[in-house]
Protein backbone atom coordinates (compact mmCIF):
# COMPACT_ATOMS: atom_id res chain seq x y z
CA UNK A 1 0.00 0.00 0.00
CA UNK A 2 1.22 3.23 -1.00
CA UNK A 3 2.57 5.76 1.68
CA UNK A 4 0.38 8.93 2.56
CA UNK A 5 0.70 11.56 4.13
CA UNK A 6 -0.53 15.46 3.55
CA UNK A 7 -0.52 18.58 5.98
CA UNK A 8 -2.62 21.22 4.88
CA UNK A 9 -2.75 25.09 6.20
CA UNK A 10 -5.53 27.04 5.27
CA UNK A 11 -7.21 30.31 6.85
CA UNK A 12 -10.64 30.49 8.43
CA UNK A 13 -12.98 32.93 7.80
CA UNK A 14 -12.00 34.65 10.68
CA UNK A 15 -8.58 35.56 9.46
CA UNK A 16 -6.80 32.51 11.89
CA UNK A 17 -4.93 29.74 10.24
CA UNK A 18 -6.48 26.20 10.82
CA UNK A 19 -4.21 23.06 10.89
CA UNK A 20 -5.34 19.62 9.50
CA UNK A 21 -3.38 16.41 8.98
CA UNK A 22 -4.48 14.61 5.93
CA UNK A 23 -3.68 10.99 5.26
CA UNK A 24 -5.23 10.69 1.63
CA UNK A 25 -2.12 11.73 -0.29
CA UNK A 26 -0.32 8.62 -1.70
CA UNK A 27 2.35 10.27 -4.14
CA UNK A 28 5.24 10.40 -2.51
CA UNK A 29 8.73 9.42 -4.26
CA UNK A 30 11.43 7.48 -2.36
CA UNK A 31 14.99 9.27 -3.29
CA UNK A 32 18.14 7.56 -3.20
CA UNK A 33 18.40 9.37 0.62
CA UNK A 34 18.04 12.40 2.96
CA UNK A 35 20.75 15.14 3.19
CA UNK A 36 23.23 12.25 4.52
CA UNK A 37 23.61 8.82 3.03
CA UNK A 38 22.70 7.46 6.17
CA UNK A 39 19.13 9.75 6.41
CA UNK A 40 16.24 8.12 4.63
CA UNK A 41 14.54 10.77 1.92
CA UNK A 42 11.42 11.44 0.29
CA UNK A 43 9.31 14.17 -1.60
CA UNK A 44 5.69 14.57 -1.49
CA UNK A 45 3.70 15.25 -4.37
CA UNK A 46 0.55 17.12 -4.07
CA UNK A 47 -1.33 19.59 -5.93
CA UNK A 48 -0.54 23.16 -6.88
CA UNK A 49 2.96 22.38 -6.99
CA UNK A 50 5.96 23.70 -9.47
CA UNK A 51 5.88 21.81 -12.91
CA UNK A 52 9.47 20.59 -13.56
CA UNK A 53 10.87 18.17 -16.01
CA UNK A 54 14.37 16.64 -15.60
CA UNK A 55 15.47 16.59 -19.41
CA UNK A 56 18.82 14.65 -18.46
CA UNK A 57 20.18 13.17 -15.87
CA UNK A 58 18.40 11.21 -12.77
CA UNK A 59 15.81 12.63 -10.58
CA UNK A 60 17.08 15.28 -8.31
CA UNK A 61 17.99 14.20 -4.79
CA UNK A 62 16.98 15.81 -1.51
CA UNK A 63 19.70 18.43 -1.85
CA UNK A 64 19.30 19.35 -5.26
CA UNK A 65 15.45 20.21 -4.24
CA UNK A 66 15.84 22.43 -1.54
CA UNK A 67 18.51 24.29 -3.96
CA UNK A 68 16.11 24.33 -6.86
CA UNK A 69 13.72 25.87 -5.31
CA UNK A 70 16.21 27.75 -3.52
CA UNK A 71 17.26 29.05 -7.29
CA UNK A 72 13.63 29.36 -8.37
CA UNK A 73 12.75 31.98 -5.73
CA UNK A 74 15.96 34.11 -6.27
CA UNK A 75 15.40 34.16 -10.32
CA UNK A 76 11.53 34.69 -9.61
CA UNK A 77 12.67 38.45 -7.81
CA UNK A 78 14.45 39.06 -11.76
CA UNK A 79 12.00 37.23 -14.12
CA UNK A 80 11.57 39.85 -16.46
CA UNK A 81 14.90 40.53 -17.00
CA UNK A 82 18.21 38.09 -17.73
CA UNK A 83 19.26 37.22 -14.27
CA UNK A 84 21.34 34.22 -13.27
CA UNK A 85 21.96 33.01 -10.23
CA UNK A 86 24.45 30.02 -8.70
CA UNK A 87 23.88 28.34 -5.27
CA UNK A 88 26.11 25.86 -3.76
CA UNK A 89 24.47 23.33 -0.42
CA UNK A 90 21.42 25.65 -0.66
CA UNK A 91 22.95 28.93 -0.31
CA UNK A 92 23.34 31.83 -2.73
CA UNK A 93 26.91 31.84 -4.03
CA UNK A 94 26.32 34.45 -7.11
CA UNK A 95 23.77 36.28 -8.61
CA UNK A 96 24.15 38.74 -11.51
CA UNK A 97 21.71 40.89 -13.99
CA UNK A 98 22.68 41.49 -17.67
CA UNK A 99 21.58 42.29 -21.15
CA UNK A 100 22.36 38.93 -22.13
CA UNK A 101 21.86 35.39 -20.37
CA UNK A 102 25.89 34.52 -21.06
CA UNK A 103 26.82 37.70 -19.89
CA UNK A 104 24.70 37.42 -16.86
CA UNK A 105 26.27 33.77 -16.00
CA UNK A 106 29.80 35.31 -16.40
CA UNK A 107 29.28 38.05 -13.78
CA UNK A 108 27.47 35.76 -11.74
CA UNK A 109 30.09 32.84 -11.64
CA UNK A 110 32.57 35.73 -10.75
CA UNK A 111 31.23 36.49 -7.57
CA UNK A 112 32.77 33.09 -6.05
CA UNK A 113 34.45 30.53 -8.67
CA UNK A 114 35.34 28.21 -5.86
CA UNK A 115 31.99 28.25 -4.74
CA UNK A 116 30.53 27.81 -7.78
CA UNK A 117 32.56 24.82 -9.03
CA UNK A 118 29.76 21.32 -7.75
CA UNK A 119 27.14 24.19 -7.17
CA UNK A 120 23.61 24.84 -9.04
CA UNK A 121 22.89 27.24 -12.32
CA UNK A 122 19.77 29.00 -12.90
CA UNK A 123 18.44 30.92 -15.45
CA UNK A 124 15.71 33.40 -16.23
CA UNK A 125 15.50 33.17 -20.15
CA UNK A 126 16.34 30.22 -22.52
CA UNK A 127 20.11 28.76 -22.29
CA UNK A 128 21.59 29.54 -25.76
CA UNK A 129 24.90 27.72 -26.96
CA UNK A 130 27.19 30.06 -26.09
CA UNK A 131 26.31 29.77 -22.66
CA UNK A 132 25.69 26.11 -22.63
CA UNK A 133 29.80 25.91 -24.14
CA UNK A 134 30.54 27.91 -20.70
CA UNK A 135 28.57 25.87 -18.24
CA UNK A 136 30.01 22.87 -19.73
CA UNK A 137 33.39 23.91 -19.08
CA UNK A 138 33.15 23.55 -15.57
CA UNK A 139 31.77 20.90 -12.93
CA UNK A 140 28.05 21.26 -11.95
CA UNK A 141 25.14 19.65 -10.53
CA UNK A 142 22.18 20.49 -11.97
CA UNK A 143 20.83 23.53 -14.34
CA UNK A 144 18.17 25.16 -14.26
CA UNK A 145 16.09 27.38 -16.95
CA UNK A 146 12.34 28.01 -18.26
CA UNK A 147 14.05 26.86 -21.90
CA UNK A 148 16.90 25.78 -23.44
CA UNK A 149 18.19 25.88 -27.27
CA UNK A 150 17.64 22.12 -29.00
CA UNK A 151 21.71 22.52 -29.40
CA UNK A 152 22.32 23.84 -25.88
CA UNK A 153 20.64 20.47 -24.90
CA UNK A 154 23.14 18.64 -27.05
CA UNK A 155 25.76 20.20 -25.41
CA UNK A 156 24.89 20.15 -21.91
CA UNK A 157 23.82 16.40 -22.65
CA UNK A 158 27.17 15.43 -23.62
CA UNK A 159 28.23 16.15 -19.81
CA UNK A 160 26.89 13.09 -18.00
CA UNK A 161 27.43 14.72 -14.44
CA UNK A 162 24.98 17.53 -15.74
CA UNK A 163 21.46 17.23 -14.83
CA UNK A 164 19.24 19.58 -17.16
CA UNK A 165 15.89 20.80 -15.49
CA UNK A 166 13.57 22.64 -17.49
CA UNK A 167 10.58 24.65 -14.83
CA UNK A 168 7.53 25.42 -16.83
CA UNK A 169 6.08 26.88 -13.95
CA UNK A 170 6.16 30.91 -15.36
CA UNK A 171 8.96 32.56 -12.77
CA UNK A 172 6.37 35.21 -12.12
CA UNK A 173 3.89 33.19 -10.65
CA UNK A 174 6.51 30.77 -8.80
CA UNK A 175 6.35 32.37 -5.72
CA UNK A 176 2.40 32.01 -5.28
CA UNK A 177 2.84 28.46 -4.92
CA UNK A 178 5.07 29.22 -2.07
CA UNK A 179 1.92 29.67 0.84
CA UNK A 180 3.18 28.19 4.37
CA UNK A 181 6.82 27.89 5.59
CA UNK A 182 6.43 24.67 7.37
CA UNK A 183 9.13 23.10 10.23
CA UNK A 184 8.11 19.82 12.39
CA UNK A 185 10.01 19.67 15.24
CA UNK A 186 9.60 17.54 19.32
CA UNK A 187 8.51 21.39 20.53
CA UNK A 188 5.30 21.32 17.74
CA UNK A 189 4.92 22.03 14.08
CA UNK A 190 5.81 25.51 13.51
CA UNK A 191 4.45 27.32 9.91
CA UNK A 192 4.39 30.64 8.88
CA UNK A 193 3.36 32.55 6.01
CA UNK A 194 6.00 32.76 3.14
CA UNK A 195 7.93 35.95 2.63
CA UNK A 196 6.99 38.33 0.03
CA UNK A 197 8.13 41.37 1.43
CA UNK A 198 8.96 44.24 -0.89
CA UNK A 199 10.51 47.46 -0.60
CA UNK A 200 7.54 50.03 -0.64
CA UNK A 201 7.76 53.77 -1.51
CA UNK A 202 6.46 54.07 2.67
CA UNK A 203 9.08 51.55 3.56
CA UNK A 204 12.09 52.94 1.87
CA UNK A 205 13.77 56.36 3.34
CA UNK A 206 17.15 57.47 3.01
CA UNK A 207 17.95 58.95 6.01
CA UNK A 208 21.35 59.89 5.78
CA UNK A 209 22.59 63.75 4.39
CA UNK A 210 24.48 61.55 1.85
CA UNK A 211 22.18 60.76 -0.78
CA UNK A 212 22.34 57.69 -3.33
CA UNK A 213 22.19 58.11 -7.17
CA UNK A 214 19.86 56.79 -9.40
CA UNK A 215 22.27 53.74 -10.11
CA UNK A 216 23.25 53.33 -6.51
CA UNK A 217 19.64 52.72 -5.76
CA UNK A 218 18.93 50.26 -8.31
CA UNK A 219 21.86 48.33 -7.06
CA UNK A 220 20.54 48.63 -3.74
CA UNK A 221 17.65 47.20 -4.58
CA UNK A 222 19.19 44.51 -6.38
CA UNK A 223 21.37 43.36 -3.48
CA UNK A 224 17.98 43.68 -1.09
CA UNK A 225 16.46 41.16 -3.20
CA UNK A 226 19.59 38.83 -3.55
CA UNK A 227 19.94 38.98 1.00
CA UNK A 228 16.36 38.18 1.38
CA UNK A 229 17.84 34.93 0.52
CA UNK A 230 20.99 34.30 2.35
CA UNK A 231 20.96 32.78 5.49
CA UNK A 232 21.32 35.15 8.50
CA UNK A 233 23.15 37.01 9.40
CA UNK A 234 24.00 38.22 6.32
CA UNK A 235 25.76 40.88 4.31
CA UNK A 236 25.72 40.88 0.23
CA UNK A 237 27.83 43.35 -1.59
CA UNK A 238 27.19 44.41 -5.44
CA UNK A 239 27.34 46.78 -7.71
CA UNK A 240 26.54 46.87 -11.36
CA UNK A 241 23.93 44.04 -11.08
CA UNK A 242 26.56 42.07 -9.68
CA UNK A 243 27.14 40.60 -6.14
CA UNK A 244 30.63 41.18 -5.17
CA UNK A 245 30.48 38.91 -1.83
CA UNK A 246 28.15 37.20 -0.48
CA UNK A 247 28.62 36.63 3.70
CA UNK A 248 25.84 34.52 5.62
CA UNK A 249 24.87 32.41 8.43
CA UNK A 250 26.90 34.67 10.79
CA UNK A 251 25.99 34.91 14.36
CA UNK A 252 27.01 38.47 14.29
CA UNK A 253 26.08 40.70 11.84
CA UNK A 254 29.81 42.40 12.89
CA UNK A 255 31.44 39.30 11.72
CA UNK A 256 28.96 39.00 8.85
CA UNK A 257 30.29 42.69 7.67
CA UNK A 258 33.97 41.57 8.40
CA UNK A 259 33.33 39.03 6.25
CA UNK A 260 32.04 40.14 2.86
CA UNK A 261 34.39 43.30 2.69
CA UNK A 262 37.08 40.87 3.38
CA UNK A 263 35.79 38.29 0.10
CA UNK A 264 34.86 41.84 -2.08
CA UNK A 265 38.45 43.62 -1.06
CA UNK A 266 38.74 46.12 -3.85
CA UNK A 267 35.26 45.39 -5.11
CA UNK A 268 33.98 46.95 -2.52
CA UNK A 269 34.94 50.13 -3.69
CA UNK A 270 31.37 52.35 -4.13
CA UNK A 271 29.50 49.18 -4.06
CA UNK A 272 26.44 48.38 -2.21
CA UNK A 273 26.26 46.65 1.04
CA UNK A 274 23.19 45.08 1.94
CA UNK A 275 22.16 43.83 5.43
CA UNK A 276 19.16 41.04 5.82
CA UNK A 277 19.23 42.41 9.67
CA UNK A 278 19.27 45.27 11.68
CA UNK A 279 22.93 46.81 12.17
CA UNK A 280 23.05 47.66 15.47
CA UNK A 281 27.05 48.56 16.27
CA UNK A 282 29.26 51.11 14.93
CA UNK A 283 31.80 48.06 13.68
CA UNK A 284 29.57 47.67 10.97
CA UNK A 285 29.81 51.30 9.69
CA UNK A 286 33.32 50.92 10.58
CA UNK A 287 33.91 47.93 8.14
CA UNK A 288 31.98 49.94 5.40
CA UNK A 289 34.27 52.81 5.61
CA UNK A 290 37.60 50.76 5.42
CA UNK A 291 36.55 49.65 2.51
CA UNK A 292 34.96 52.34 0.66
CA UNK A 293 31.50 51.43 0.43
CA UNK A 294 29.00 54.27 -0.80
CA UNK A 295 25.76 52.96 0.25
CA UNK A 296 24.23 50.86 2.82
CA UNK A 297 20.50 49.44 2.51
CA UNK A 298 19.30 47.57 6.16
CA UNK A 299 16.06 47.50 7.98
CA UNK A 300 17.02 50.14 10.67
CA UNK A 301 15.57 50.47 14.01
CA UNK A 302 19.02 50.01 16.11
CA UNK A 303 18.42 51.05 19.28
CA UNK A 304 21.10 53.62 18.54
CA UNK A 305 19.71 54.61 15.22
CA UNK A 306 20.83 57.89 15.48
CA UNK A 307 24.95 57.39 16.52
CA UNK A 308 25.05 54.95 13.04
CA UNK A 309 23.27 57.76 10.87
CA UNK A 310 25.61 60.44 12.55
CA UNK A 311 28.45 58.07 11.51
CA UNK A 312 27.53 57.00 7.92
CA UNK A 313 27.03 61.01 7.54
CA UNK A 314 30.78 61.59 9.12
CA UNK A 315 32.27 59.25 6.40
CA UNK A 316 29.27 60.47 3.41
CA UNK A 317 27.98 57.00 3.03
CA UNK A 318 24.29 57.00 2.05
CA UNK A 319 22.59 54.89 4.36
CA UNK A 320 18.71 53.78 3.28
CA UNK A 321 16.59 52.07 5.99
CA UNK A 322 13.89 49.96 4.21
CA UNK A 323 11.52 49.28 7.87
CA UNK A 324 11.80 45.19 6.64
CA UNK A 325 13.69 42.94 8.17
CA UNK A 326 14.47 39.66 6.23
CA UNK A 327 15.83 37.11 8.79
CA UNK A 328 16.34 33.32 7.52
CA UNK A 329 17.50 30.65 9.82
Amino acid sequence: MAKRAEIKLYDDTSGQWELELDTTLDTMWNLYYGENPQQKGGILKMDGIADYEVLSGQILSYNEVLSANLLANILSEFFDVCAVAIVKNAAPCGVALASTIAEAYTKAFDCDPLASFFGAIGFTKKVDVETAKLINSMSVKFVLAPAYEEKAITILKSNPLIKVIRLNTPLKEYKLLMQKDIHVTPFGVLYQDFNRSNLGKHSFRVVTKAKPTTEQIEDAVFAWKVSKYARSNSIVIAKDFKTVAIAQGFVSPVSACESATDIACDGAKDAIMASDNVLPTADCIYAAVQNRISTIIQPGGAANEDKIIELADKHNIAMIFTGIKNYKH
